[in-house]
């Protein structure tokens, strides 16, 4: 009876990150989270474009890494922190109601004339 690879892939992984974690090699948890953020704020605006959701939530995203980052390192309060991203929030919904802005892409909804066949 073969056993389950789970437990050597999670004994591997934490093995690992202690390993990292305990030669400083491994930045800091806050460290990494905020690039993390950052990172999906960017990777949202290649993947979906510029259009009304991602003008929100892509720079969101990259606000939440430098929040964090600004947070843990520059010693910035969190009522700071909240409010600066509650400004930009209303900011980054401001401009995403102009009509200027395209809407999301519809890619991934197939038309309703190509599910009935008839155009009906």
């Amino acid at each position: 009876m073969k056993t389950s690879v789970s437990l050597p892939i999670v004994l591997i992984t934490l093995g690992s990150l202690w390993f990292l974690k305990s030669t400083y090699l491994l930045p800091e948890t806050s460290t990494l989270l905020a690039l993390l953020l950052t990172t999906a704020g960017v990777i949202l605006f290649i993947i979906d474009g510029f259009n009304k959701s991602s003008l929100v939530t892509g720079p969101m995203l990259m606000y939440g890494g430098a929040a964090v980052y600004l947070y843990d390192s520059a010693g910035l309060r969190l009522s700071h922190v909240l409010s600066l991203g509650m400004v930009l929030m209303g900011i980054l919904l401001l401009l995403a109601r102009s009509d200027r802005i395209p809407e999301r892409s519809q890619r991934q909804r197939v038309p309703e004339r190509q599910l009935n066949g008839d155009g009906r």
